[in-house]
């Protein structure tokens, strides 16, 4: 199934950092692991009560879920369950983790590359009932990509 999103011209910014290259939001200090197919970044944008917030996404370009090849979705999930490893041994507090992907604008998919979202869940930490999703400054970002890069690593 092909169906696309993408606008004409549209610049990837997951394939920028798998390039190499920093979006402007994120760059090269937010990667958190590569894999042959797959790599871990801190988001750039967390919910108020859930720190430490990752993506995962395939190495290759894929805009959704329909279109990704088996091969690409085992790296992917393989990488998720890893980075939820991490998150659950180095976040003070972190008691659980919640992954979601979305496709197609009515999904809420606004990056036309296939992303799982991994977000460390917190005791009353209500995630998507209150606040809202906003940008994370970097400094406060590093530090969770320090922790959880060395467990990574580990």
């Amino acid at each position: 199934m092909d169906i696309t999103h993408e606008p004409p011209g549209y610049q990837c910014p997951f394939c920028v950092l798998i390039a190499g290259g920093d979006t402007g939001l994120t760059g090269q200090a937010d990667v958190l692991r590569r894999t042959e197919g797959a790599t871990a970044i801190m988001s750039p944008h967390w919910w108020p009560r859930n720190p430490g917030h990752a993506l995962v996404v395939p190495n290759e370009h894929h805009e959704n879920l329909y279109a990704l090849p088996a091969e690409a979705g085992y790296a992917v999930m393989n990488l998720v369950r890893e980075v939820a490893v991490a998150m659950r041994e180095v976040l003070d507090g972190c008691q659980g983790v919640t992954t979601r992907q979305n496709n197609e604008p009515a999904g809420n998919q606004d990056v036309w590359h296939l992303h799982t979202h991994v977000v460390p869940r917190y005791p009353g930490d209500r995630l998507y009932r209150e606040g809202r999703i906003a940008l994370v400054a970097t400094e406060a970002r590093l530090a969770y990509a320090r922790r959880l890069r060395a467990a990574l690593k580990g």
